[in-house]
């Protein structure tokens, strides 16, 4: 054990505090090349990975970048710069500690460049343009450490692909480089080590103290949840109990819609005036800002949010936590958690709301998971080649480079280890023509080869663009609604791309109140014609939701398999018993599919727990086979657990339907008819540049993008169908929107073990999903009885009144 350098034993010693275990080892290891620390919220894990640097730098520092603090989120690295302002100053250090990220004025980020602070907060896209510049070499000249927090966040999307091969290239700049990961809640910590510093710089992985257990409940309502519904809102007058009885309460829901609408409830609700505010990624920076002052200064008592204050923004205050709807993924859920009693060894408080009655089935298994430290987690895939194509342009930009000197440097990225040359060369082919048949082109000749055989800009003018449009964050646009012909029909409302894009013309659905068919997309423009049934063939619309995580699923169906439902409200448990004695209950190893009559329609329930992306595909398929056979479908339902099919025939044989063959060429033919291919398209090619979102002078609409990309796709199809565009593209469509992975997984664990269990009427398990088909939203306030009543007779019909 090293001796403390004075400073930092002082500060210390003056604060009257001991440094934790995990703080002293990170001291230790300041020469580890790389170094993972897992440690619990409030833990002081940030200021852990900041000691050594406190260290090194010492009293008087020379100028010059010595520590690069990565983060997420641009409102931590703020946070970040105020809380180590504190010890900084304390410690009588002479050391300057800046932030950028987009917020930040162009004059600071030329100073910055001219004159890098000692120690620099940003994020990974700021990372990414610092790079691209020719000057980027001196700028980092000096580096010796990279601080990268939340890391286990910044894995499980293309922004950690970006910021790995940003560190590959930091590495190739500055060979002495060390990296340290921080992060709270991490499934699988070899597997983040290897993400943040594969082989040959091993990272070693420092376990803190898990600290006291969560203190963690479902919260009592003193009545039952709805059967079906999403907001939570009949909580609302035990949440606004909890809210007094507390200094400060987070309430986290899971989109930002459903926020708002709480939100609203909860502000009507609240006749005591107690000062509540809202906080998400859609609000301006400017209402966003206002809201973490207020929560910095004590000033408010809750605050409703969303995944924008997962991370680790710390709000010493807050001591109590309140998810609102089953968390769907365990690992979100303890990051939640840890927001409140932001202090080591203080336990978190923290009440689950289930929305409905089979989510209090989620919360108490997600509440068993937390309670025995059982993270989920999916595998993680190979790094996005989508990616790495930005990655070659922006090298580009910064100046010449050898080929086999990036493919050396790329594949020392942790998520491309496993990058083989052809695919290498086919990006950089791609970055530098277009690929074969855009090489015609001049807009796409972008690179070339010099005398020396290195690659270097065609134009270096070209660079501006390029640096414009870095980044792996593409907005989802929201489409206008309206009935044929577009241009002179009524707007009857928006729809998400995402939906729009699993569409083919004739499906039906349900908008503002009214059935619509859809038409086809033109121009940014959803265009319907009103449809002839009264039933929508896709009953719900819903946005791009967290689907519940495979390992939490599987604890569902362990819950249900077990027989003991102690834990759960007797209400759940009547409603579990009920289904094992009318039909059967799901298994991990077994696929139930129900058939039933109810009201002149026959129905088909097949029970996947494969997560609401992968039902919703499912019943898009299905449907196509059931069309295929005449089996007449009318119309789907899917949740995260079950799709709900119904159609004018009886199924009499659901194992023919579920051939996993058969349903693969299904999927093939289903989506060479749809948008998703195009829409997937569009999303790789703007972070690939192809497209560019942004040139110099003006910002390219989304219709601009999608007019253009939607050419751009039809022509590669045509005349070069093996272009590397359309591999990237297959591969994101299929891990993506649809989540085709999952259906396959699913046919594959119960090996063509279905249990089909023919019922005389609607099943328990069934009945919520009738509440979620094709629901009319009723304005006014006779919707909750009308919706009750509605409830109640399903229920009653069900064998549950």
């Amino acid at each position: 054990m090293h001796a403390l350098p004075p400073h930092i034993a002082d500060w210390f010693a003056a604060r009257g505090w001991s440094m934790h275990p995990h703080q002293r080892a990170m001291l230790d290891r300041t020469a580890t090349p790389a170094l993972l620390l897992v440690a619990p919220t409030g833990g002081g894990k940030t200021l852990a990975g900041f000691l050594p640097t406190l260290a090194e730098l010492g009293p008087k520092p020379p100028p010059g970048l010595h520590t690069l603090y990565i983060s997420p989120l641009k409102a931590l690295t703020a946070d970040i710069r105020r809380n180590l302002s504190a010890p900084i100053a304390e410690m009588a250090l002479d050391i300057r500690v800046e932030d950028r990220t987009g917020d930040t004025p162009q004059t600071q980020r030329r100073r910055q460049r001219a004159d890098p602070p000692h120690i620099l907060l940003t994020t990974p896209e700021s990372l990414a343009l610092m790079l691209s510049y020719e000057d980027a070499p001196r700028i980092f000249a000096g580096l010796k450490r990279v601080i990268v927090d939340e890391i286990h966040a910044l894995a499980e999307s293309k922004r950690g692909d970006q910021l790995m091969l940003g560190l590959a290239r930091l590495q190739t700049l500055c060979p002495g480089l060390r990296r340290v990961g921080l992060s709270a809640t991490v499934d699988d910590p070899p597997a983040l080590g290897r993400f943040l510093a594969p082989h040959p710089h091993a990272c070693e992985v420092l376990t803190a103290d898990p600290g006291p257990a969560p203190d963690i409940a479902m919260l009592d309502t003193g009545t039952p949840p709805p059967w079906a519904g999403g907001g939570g809102r009949y909580a609302i007058p035990a949440i606004l109990n909890q809210v007094a009885r507390h200094r400060t309460t987070l309430i986290f829901h899971n989109t930002r819609a459903q926020a708002e609408l709480f939100f609203h409830d909860l502000w009507l609700a609240n006749t005591d005036s107690l000062p509540i505010a809202i906080h998400h990624g859609s609000l301006s920076r400017d209402a966003r800002a206002k809201v973490e002052a207020a929560m910095a200064a004590g000033q408010l008592r809750a605050v409703v949010c969303t995944g924008s204050l997962d991370l680790g923004i710390d709000w010493g205050d807050v001591d109590l936590v309140i998810q609102v709807g089953a968390p769907k993924n365990v690992k979100r859920l303890v990051q939640r958690i840890g927001r409140a009693n932001h202090r080591y060894n203080a336990p978190s408080k923290a009440l689950l709301v289930p929305a409905n009655r089979f989510e209090v089935v989620e919360c108490v298994a997600a509440l068993q998971a937390v309670r025995a430290g059982d993270l989920d987690g999916e595998p993680r895939g190979p790094g996005a080649r989508d990616v790495l194509c930005q990655h070659i342009l922006a090298t580009a930009a910064a100046g010449p480079f050898h080929a086999d000197d990036l493919f050396a440097e790329v594949t020392r990225a942790g998520p491309y280890t496993g990058l083989t040359r052809a695919q290498f060369d086919a990006c950089l082919d791609f970055a530098a023509t277009g690929g074969y048949a855009l090489r015609a082109y001049d807009r796409w000749q972008r690179l070339m080869q010099d005398d020396h055989g290195r690659w270097r800009l065609r134009d270096p003018r070209s660079a501006r663009a390029i640096r414009m449009n870095l980044g792996t964050i593409v907005e989802e646009e929201m489409l206008k609604v309206r009935l044929k012909p577009a241009r002179a029909g009524a707007p009857l409302g928006q729809v998400e791309e995402a939906f729009a894009a699993t569409l083919t013309p004739g499906d039906t659905f349900l908008i503002g109140g009214q059935v619509v068919r859809y038409e086809g997309l033109r121009e940014m423009v959803v265009e319907v014609s009103r449809g002839r049934t009264r039933e929508p063939r896709i009953a719900v619309f819903a946005g791009t939701k967290f689907a519940t995580s495979t390992r939490l699923a599987d604890r569902i169906l362990a819950l249900f398999r077990a027989g003991d439902w102690s834990a759960l409200p007797a209400h759940t448990a009547d409603w579990l018993a009920l289904q094992r004695d009318l039909s059967r209950l799901p298994t991990r190893d077994r696929l139930l599919v129900e058939t039933f009559p109810r009201e002149g329609r026959h129905h088909l329930c097949v029970y996947g727990f494969a997560g609401r992306n992968a039902q919703q595909t499912l019943g898009l398929l299905l449907t196509r086979r059931m069309e295929e056979a005449g089996l007449a479908p009318l119309g789907f339902v899917a949740t995260d657990y079950a799709t709900l099919i119904w159609g004018l025939e009886p199924v009499t044989d659901p194992a023919h339907l579920l051939q996993s063959n058969e349903l693969r060429t299904a999927f093939e033919g289903w989506l060479g008819q749809n948008a998703v291919m195009k829409r997937t398209f569009r999303t790789s090619a703007i972070i690939a540049g192809l497209i560019e979102r942004n040139t110099p002078g003006r910002r390219k609409s989304g219709r601009q993008a999608t007019f253009s990309s939607d050419i751009l796709y039809d022509t590669l199809t045509k005349y070069d169908p093996g272009h590397v565009m359309l591999d990237i593209t297959r591969e994101e469509a299929m891990k993506g929107l649809v989540d085709f992975g999952r259906i396959e997984a699913m046919l594959a664990r119960v090996q063509g073990r279905i249990d089909h269990v023919p019922c005389p009427r609607v099943t328990p398990l069934a009945a919520p999903l009738f509440l979620e088909a094709g629901r009319i939203p009723v304005k006014g306030a006779a919707e909750q009885r009308l919706l009750d009543e509605a409830a109640n007779r399903l229920m009653a019909e069900a064998g549950l009144a």
